[in-house]
């Protein structure tokens, strides 16, 4: 698999692409500011690119900014982005354009390689990964329909993020594959995501709340 990485700290950077080749993963570029991250995705167009949020030139949100126009420019380029801490809103700026090959972690995830690399591996394959603290914020101040979801449909809710399909999830959590076909409807019925709207509510029943927030 390759993989372009941006990171405007050098250490972060060597410590990535180490554990990226561990996994057995080509990092075919690295970049340390949002323009250069351009360049080389435009020039290397990897599998994955690993951008971090804040990076220069203006320390803010342009790592998210340069991973907008990957998104538009080259839509088969998976992009994860990394974050130091939760950012709400970047969450939901990342998913609302689209929910394939997109992820979300906390960098601190980079350290747990087989996480890291199995996170890699969904957004290629067109994904999408979110870091369970950042679906806590992203759920947990949702409406009161989610306060009706008992902790098993929460951790339904988890994997649904996460990229599982009914069947995997079924494999993970021990259950009936049809046993988890009626938590996922209940869950979708209780955060009010209809039909007409299927392509997207397994990622929109983690965002619902945005509408009231």
């Amino acid at each position: 698999m390759r993989v372009v990485i941006a990171d405007d700290s050098t250490l972060f950077r060597a410590a990535a692409v180490r554990v990226l080749e561990d996994a057995g993963m080509d990092v075919v570029a690295q970049a340390a500011d949002a323009d250069d991250v351009l360049r080389k995705v435009r020039a290397h167009r990897p599998d994955v690119a690993i951008v971090d949020i804040r990076m220069p030139p203006n320390h803010r949100d342009d790592g998210l900014q340069a991973a907008r126009v990957i998104r538009a420019e080259l839509p088969s380029v998976g992009v994860l982005l990394l974050s130091q801490h939760i950012e709400q809103g970047y969450a939901r700026e990342l998913l609302e354009h689209g929910t394939e090959g997109v992820g979300y972690l906390l960098k601190d995830r980079v350290t747990d390689i087989d996480r890291f690399a199995d996170a890699i591996g969904q957004i290629a394959n067109r994904g999408t990964v979110l870091d369970p603290e950042v679906l806590a914020q992203v759920v947990g101040g949702g409406p009161s329909a989610l306060d009706a979801l008992d902790a098993r449909d929460r951790d339904v809710l988890a994997e649904i993020a996460r990229g599982a399909s009914n069947h995997a999830i079924a494999r993970r959590m021990f259950l009936s594959e049809r046993s988890v076909e009626r938590r996922v409807s209940a869950i979708f019925d209780a955060l009010g995501l209809n039909a007409s709207r299927h392509v997207h509510r397994r990622v929109l029943a983690v965002l619902a709340h945005r509408g009231s927030a």
